[in-house]
């Protein structure tokens, strides 16, 4: 459904929008009023950013979308750019906006331009599903968020509010699936992240009235074992042993048994090859394995992640595997590699001051209290690279559900009003 057919739906919200509180000021009921009036643009903006594939792979079409918002912060000022990377990571790179001034806190919006969904999957365009909803790739996850980024820029400027100020706005063209080492893909990231006095997150928002202050941290392990290839009738004997299969079903099963049920742990085993041969491709994640029922198992292979929060749990978590690893079945070996991603972003005073702020003006607004959310229910996220270098607040981008899936869908009854919310935090935080 196109743009112009939305109309009955701008109608529906701006004239379903609460009642504010006198505790606004003028200026910010004037922000308020921008966004309602630049609404029919900002959906046509989501619209179009929706309807481009950039799964993280496509990097063509990571780069189209990097140039749609280069067309449209440059509009209101902005200066952009487009960070390289090398070519050995086979990643599109980042869209960088800046502004720099000398007056107020300085910000630094993170974002992302890539979505899960690769040129090769079914396409699903942005489409109205009803007057509450719509759904598209990446409509929330986190295409719903960027446009947030950029109309509530836009109607600062429009109003003479970002003049003197920095702000820098960050859109990874790899979140999704970050380049290896990841250290050199977030290197500039970082670096431009440490000049700033907060990070502002604008992942998939938890709920309306949920912010998020900690983030899990993610890394990978790869496990391999092996066993003497022999006929399957002298499984389990002293001089044959059990096989590569079963020691890897050993290991997973003990990782299970002895470290499930910490709070803030998981480790997903996400695949496992094994047979008298075996191959895997770590760029794509293919994997062949060559074996019959009557030979006992030569290799095997697992792949699996590791999220934690904070780096002593991740940590004790790894030593707890290796010690798991070396308790050998007969007739095998078995080794493990622990690989680095995204850092945890733990819960601190400083990120708690932010959501502090975000309910105030929430409250202020009419739309209730804003509280921290469950630090185990996020996954990891860009914002978590910076974590240690500023004060930080994410999950305040879109709401909707089925993130990563077909059925992903954004929340166009809050839409709005998150917008507006956000505009308004914003604000506050320039000013303090």
């Amino acid at each position: 459904m196109k743009i112009r057919s939305l109309f009955f739906l701008l109608t529906f919200l701006l004239f379903s929008i609460p009642s504010f509180s006198q505790k606004l000021t003028k200026t910010e009921k004037q922000l308020i009023e921008t966004i309602d009036k630049n609404y029919k643009e900002t959906l046509a903006l989501l619209e179009e950013v929706v309807n481009i594939n950039s799964g993280t792979f496509n990097m063509q079409g990571v780069r189209e979308v990097g140039r749609v918002f280069e067309r449209e912060f440059a509009k209101i000022g902005f200066e952009t750019e487009w960070i390289t990377l090398p070519d050995s990571l086979k990643r599109a790179g980042h869209f960088v906006a800046t502004r720099k001034g000398t007056k107020g806190k300085k910000l630094f919006f993170i974002g992302h331009l890539d979505t899960v969904f690769e040129k090769d999957m079914p396409f699903y365009p942005f489409t109205m599903v009803n007057d509450s909803t719509a759904k598209g790739q990446g409509v929330n996850d986190m295409k719903g968020g960027n446009v947030m980024v950029f109309a509530t820029l836009k109607a600062m400027e429009e109003l003479g509010l970002l003049k003197d100020r920095t702000v820098t706005v960050y859109f990874p063209g790899d979140e999704e699936n970050a380049g290896s080492p990841s250290w050199v893909s977030r290197l500039d990231f970082v670096e431009r992240a440490k000049h700033h006095d907060y990070a502002l997150g604008y992942e998939t928002a938890q709920g309306f009235n949920t912010a998020t202050i900690a983030r899990r941290g993610a890394s990978g392990w790869t496990l391999k074992t092996t066993g003497k290839q022999v006929h399957s009738s002298g499984v389990f004997r002293e001089s044959v042993g059990y096989g590569a299969i079963y020691e890897a079903a050993r290991i997973l099963n003990q990782f299970r048994e002895e470290l499930a049920g910490e709070q803030y742990l998981t480790f997903n085993p996400g695949q496992i090859i094994g047979g008298s041969d075996i191959n895997y491709d770590g760029d794509t994640g293919a994997g062949s394995a060559l074996g019959k029922t009557n030979i006992v198992a030569r290799e095997a292979f697992v792949t699996g992640d590791l999220r934690f929060l904070g780096e002593p749990q991740k940590e004790a978590a790894r030593e707890k595997m290796k010690e798991i690893v070396t308790q050998n079945l007969n007739g095998t070996t078995a080794s493990i590699e622990f690989e680095d991603g995204i850092p945890s972003m733990p819960p601190t005073e400083g990120n708690m001051g932010l959501v502090t702020i975000l309910s105030q003006v929430s409250m202020d607004m009419g739309y209730g209290q804003v509280k921290a959310g469950d630090p185990g229910s996020r996954g990891a996220g860009d914002i978590s690279y910076v974590a240690d270098y500023l004060d930080c607040i994410d999950g305040l981008g879109a709401s909707g559900t089925g993130a990563h899936s077909p059925a992903e869908t954004i929340n166009m009854k809050q839409y709005p009003h998150l917008i507006k919310r956000s505009t308004l935090f914003v604000y506050r935080l320039l000013n303090l």
